[in-house]
């Protein structure tokens, strides 16, 4: 059965899914074979995950960390070949600076507010993340926050 529910997927489902650091598969594998087979229908992420991707991937531990020839590689043909690429759009980056200034995000939470906005303008309806309290927020705006296990339980990834 094919899931057609606006679906974004940020980075910790991309590295979680595309580099096996565990034996066995777990529920992001199981959200990118869905991808990979068409069960899983336009699935979105924001280039900003695009980007971390390849920077966590090619930074990780001895034995985890992709020589940068096989993170491209994964980014070409995993990410940009199969899910639907999102940034934020020119006209509402004055409005989002605002924002975070409003509702006092500071350091490193600004990224993550960053990819919450862009699923956002996205159309997406679930942000899938293993970073949940991160991306609560989005839960004011009708969209539901799930982790990688309850979004493969959920949908039959």
């Amino acid at each position: 059965m094919a899931v057609n529910t606006p679906a974004f997927f940020d980075t910790s489902i991309l590295v979680s899914g595309l580099i096996d650091a565990d034996e066995i598969p777990g529920p992001a594998h199981a959200i990118l074979d869905a991808v990979t087979d068409g069960r899983l229908r336009d699935p979105m992420t924001a280039w900003h995950c695009v980007l971390e991707f390849y920077s966590v991937a090619t930074r990780l531990p001895a034995g985890l960390r992709l020589d940068p020839i096989h993170a491209r590689q994964l980014v070409k043909e995993e990410i940009l070949a199969r899910f639907v690429i999102h940034d934020l759009p020119p006209a509402a980056r004055k409005d989002f600076v605002d924002s975070i200034a409003d509702e006092r995000i500071a350091g490193g939470r600004v990224y993550d507010a960053h990819i919450a906005e862009t699923a956002r303008l996205a159309g997406a309806e679930v942000v899938v993340t293993e970073n949940r309290r991160h991306f609560v927020p989005l839960m004011r705006y009708g969209i539901r926050v799930l982790t990688a296990a309850e979004f493969a339980e959920e949908y039959g990834a």
